[in-house]
């Protein structure tokens, strides 16, 4: 199993100074590096403080003037907000910036917020038809001269400039969660990230078993890498999950504002609703985010990831990003990395 690192410039309020959240995130970035991970990702967010990642290639370009080997994708750029020809140009460019190092996820978007104010009039549950048409744009682009006449985007002929380093482009994966995205990534060539949220094991279950169908359909079709993320808090004793217990369950209170779109955001930060107005929600209750998320003591986050190992995961995803202080980032990153990995090392 190799390991990728999801990490975000992230503010819950307005005590943290941007230049030490900076600071923060690039040490995260060289740990992993150092410690082995494969690839590192950035979102991409738009006026939110929660995730600091206005555009994912700035971001990647910036890590790679201060890595050398690790990997660096976007997770993901989402279609919509973008021209495909400006998206194949930057992405192009972030590659050769790299040294060849781009790893290109897309996906539809995650918050009615957000398209209201990039995309206006567009609803969150359209946004995959914007990626299904953005995808075959791209590649056209970067191998060179192309018209399209689609549905959402027309320009006369047209190139990627500059073309990505890597022939015939930079692997590419998708955000999957529906059947229809799986069936692309496999009729199409391309990897798979997945995300159970907060929900438990059934829902990995699920996805795998969306994979397995994919599979199906398009017989003869190489398997897509398939990536599962998790948050993870890696910590020295069991009684010190109280600490990444409260700080994700206060992160999950701004998450539920955006997935509610209540308009409840002040200067970038969602106003968090109290668990007492949660009641009934599992997903905020304690002991199912100890069983579900990748928390634990070293023993036990390596119990938890051989079930993913098991079930069929190539790449577990540490999502670091939660709210939680930057020592307790640090201390879990540097356990995982010197206490987990090493049992799924090849």
């Amino acid at each position: 199993m190799k390991f990728q690192l999801a990490v975000n410039l992230e503010r819950i309020d307005d005590q943290l100074d941007m230049q030490q959240v900076m600071r923060h995130t690039l040490e995260m970035v060289q740990m992993a590096e150092r410690g082995g991970f494969h690839i590192v990702w950035s979102a991409e967010h738009h006026a939110l403080e929660m995730t600091i990642a206005p555009d994912p290639f700035q971001l990647l370009t910036w890590w790679a003037q201060h890595t050398d080997t690790i990997r660096l994708g976007t997770a993901v750029a989402v279609a919509a907000y973008w021209h495909p020809i400006k998206l194949a140009g930057t992405a192009a460019m972030t590659d050769l910036l790299s040294g060849g190092r781009l790893e290109f996820g897309i996906g539809s978007g995650a918050y009615q917020r957000e398209f209201d104010r990039m995309q206006p009039g567009l609803k969150q549950s359209d946004g995959w038809r914007y990626m299904n048409e953005m995808l075959p744009v791209l590649k056209n682009l970067w191998q060179g001269d192309y018209e399209h006449n689609g549905e959402f985007w027309q320009f006369p002929v047209s190139t990627s400039v500059p073309k990505p380093v890597q022939t015939p482009h930079p692997p590419i994966w998708v955000a999957a969660r529906a059947p229809v995205t799986f069936d692309m990534a496999v009729e199409h060539g391309m990897n798979i990230m997945s995300w159970p949220l907060t929900r438990d094991m059934s829902e990995a279950e699920l996805y795998k078993q969306r994979l397995d169908d994919a599979m199906a359909k398009f017989p003869g079709m190489p398997k897509p890498i398939f990536a599962m993320m998790r948050h993870t808090a890696v910590y020295d004793k069991p009684s010190d999950v109280d600490v990444p217990i409260k700080a994700i369950q206060r992160t999950l209170g701004q998450f539920e504002n955006l997935f509610r779109n209540l308009g409840d955001v002040h200067n970038g930060f969602p106003r968090e609703i109290p668990l007492n107005e949660l009641e009934g929600r599992e997903q905020y209750d304690p002991k199912m985010l100890q069983e579900n998320l990748m928390f634990g003591t070293p023993d036990e986050c390596i119990k938890k990831l051989k079930r993913y190992e098991a079930l069929g995961v190539d790449q577990f995803t540490y999502y670091a990003s939660m709210g939680l202080g930057h020592k307790e980032q640090k201390r879990s990153l540097e356990l995982f990395i010197n206490e987990v990995m090493p049992e799924f090392a090849e």
